[in-house]
């Protein structure tokens, strides 16, 4: 993930023009901060000197121009974290919904699970985002920050003696190579544990979203196992950090402490000679203090740094599947397009480690407003072929042409209702204002369910209704939902699990009058007295495809 790149987007988005004002007034205010700090040590340096030299006027005069300084110094630093905080979050909100967004365009989402090196990119998205967006801030106004207090006080230390300005130069260059030396092998480190963090705490939301089904089939110990496990490796690499920040930090900290002494070694034998007032050594060791730590930003900032560079690299990491991933599935999508029918094209499926031969060069079409059964005594084909005609599966070869997603849905065995408000699980975003609650209402009582809605309030409240509602319920409101929306085919996974015959008869029918084609990939053997086609999918792969009119049978 370039940073250029990031940033222009910031600017073209919506937000860009209030981040444009926030980042001009961010870099005025730093401006300001390091004049005062300029202002600051000569003030400091006369009020020090009036008290050497027991001069009242001045020492009071000084000390009233030095609490005007701290004011104007301190409302300029508030300002500048309110502005850097109000930046941030603006920067936060466009990256996260970019990436967001990037995330569920073209099911990007379930292509990248499980892809190398993509690990937890919920945690990537959420946490990652926010330590890039903050720190890219932080470090960008401390470079400048650090620039403008290079120019003030290289002057300023120059001006009071040649050699310090030097030394200050050959301390920071020595503490750079040594810090990168000593800190190198963070960013790998940091990279590593913010992967097993997120690792660990994705297994513990597995356990909370499961506990039932942990619990009923007594998984704790198998859980247990592997969540010890996980805490071993990110304990163990802790571990390693530790040691490195140990030998860094001992580095830094004595880098730090001789700061404060070497301006001392340099200036005050000038003082001792009656060259210089004693002011001149203050303001020497602030002038040489600030220089210092604006040339040594790496050794001040190298672990926060090596932290920022391991988010970055896991962010680009991300950015790069989802991009590799959408595109893929565009192209895929877009060659494998049909407007009016499903074609299967010497289409060949295979089990997950592709052992297993589910179906053999399967070659036929669906047209509108045909209704089809297709039937296997393995549970296998049926779910794999459900899976591959969805799109999400990848033991394939061969194509499947079909129509656009919006004009095509599936109805797995087992439904999933997002949370919200019922009317807005029942009806899509784009259909809102052409379907009224009467008409939902008329469709639950329909399918008999009623009493859900007097059992939760109506058809506006707010539930997890995935977790609320049975099996049946969640089914037949899956179903209404289509009966709304209307596409051109509806792919149906085993529905006898929910419904009986009966049932089943009565939409297939219902959905015929609508004009939407029917695909019924049936749990057992169902009478074919409501469809058109039968496809049966037999042992080794072999299926046989039989209609009123015609009987063709592969081998």
């Amino acid at each position: 993930m370039r940073l250029t790149n990031t940033i222009r987007q910031l600017i073209q988005s919506k937000q860009g023009p209030t981040a444009i004002r926030y980042g001009i007034t961010l870099v005025t205010l730093v401006i300001l901060f390091n004049v005062f700090n300029v202002i600051n040590s000569y003030v400091g340096r006369d009020f020090i000197s009036s008290i050497e030299q027991k001069n009242t006027n001045a020492f009071y005069t000084n000390a009233i121009l030095y609490s005007v300084v701290f004011v104007i110094s301190s409302a300029i630093g508030s300002l500048n974290r309110y502005t850097e905080e109000r930046l941030g979050i603006l920067w936060r909100e466009q990256l996260t919904w970019k990436f967001t967004e990037n995330y569920l365009t073209e099911r990007t989402f379930q292509q990248i699970i499980g892809s190398p090196g993509i690990e937890n990119p919920d945690q990537r998205i959420t946490d990652d985002v926010k330590a890039f967006t903050t720190t890219t801030i932080s470090f960008t106004l401390l470079f400048i920050g650090g620039i403008f207090s290079a120019i003030s006080f290289s002057g300023v230390l120059w001006s009071i003696n040649p050699i310090l300005f030097l030394v200050a130069v050959a301390y920071a260059l020595w503490g750079t190579v040594s810090t990168i030396f000593l800190g190198k092998s963070l960013i790998r480190l940091n990279y590593d544990q913010l992967d097993m963090e997120a690792s660990y705490r994705a297994d513990l939301l597995h356990i909370r979203q499961h506990a039932e089904s942990i619990a009923v089939t007594h998984r704790e110990a198998r859980m247990s196992v592997r969540l010890k496990s996980r805490l071993r490796k990110l304990v163990n690499n802790f571990r390693k950090l530790i040691s490195v920040n140990l030998r860094l930090s001992f580095f830094t900290n004595n880098y730090n402490y001789f700061i404060q002494i070497i301006p001392m070694l340099i200036i005050a034998p000038s003082y001792m000679r009656g060259e210089i007032e004693f002011g001149v050594i203050t303001q020497a060791a602030l002038a040489f203090t600030t220089l210092l730590n604006a040339f040594s930003l790496i050794v001040t900032q190298f672990q926060s740094i090596s932290a920022f560079s391991a988010v970055v690299k896991r962010l680009h990491s991300l950015e790069s599947a989802m991009t590799l991933s959408g595109t893929e599935a565009k192209q895929k999508r877009e060659s494998n397009f049909s407007p009016n029918e499903i074609c299967f094209e010497n289409f060949t499926l295979y089990s997950n480690d592709r052992s297993k031969l589910l179906v053999d060069n399967l070659q036929l079409t669906i047209h509108r407003k045909e209704r089809w059964l297709i039937t296997s005594s393995d549970d296998a084909v049926k779910l794999s072929l459900f899976r591959s005609i969805a799109g999400i599966s990848n033991h394939s070869e061969g194509n499947i042409k079909k129509p656009s997603w919006d004009e095509i849905l599936f109805l797995p065995e087992k439904p999933y209702l997002p949370p919200g408000r019922l009317r807005n699980v029942i009806v899509p975003a784009y259909l809102n204002l052409e379907v009224s609650d009467s008409e939902i209402l008329k469709e639950l009582k329909n399918m008999g369910l009623e009493s859900l809605v007097r059992r939760f309030g109506g058809i506006r409240s707010l539930k997890e209704w995935d977790e609320e509602l049975s099996l049946a319920e969640k089914y037949k409101i899956a179903l209404i939902r289509i009966l709304f929306v209307k596409p051109k085919f509806l792919i149906l996974d085993r529905p006898g699990s929910i419904l009986g015959k009966y049932e089943i008869s009565k939409l297939l029918k219902l959905f015929h009058r609508l004009g939407v084609t029917t695909v019924v990939i049936a749990k057992d053997e169902e009478t074919v007295l409501e469809y058109d086609y039968h496809l049966n999918i037999s042992h080794f792969g072999e299926w046989t495809l039989s209609s009123l009119n015609l009987t063709n049978s592969h081998t």
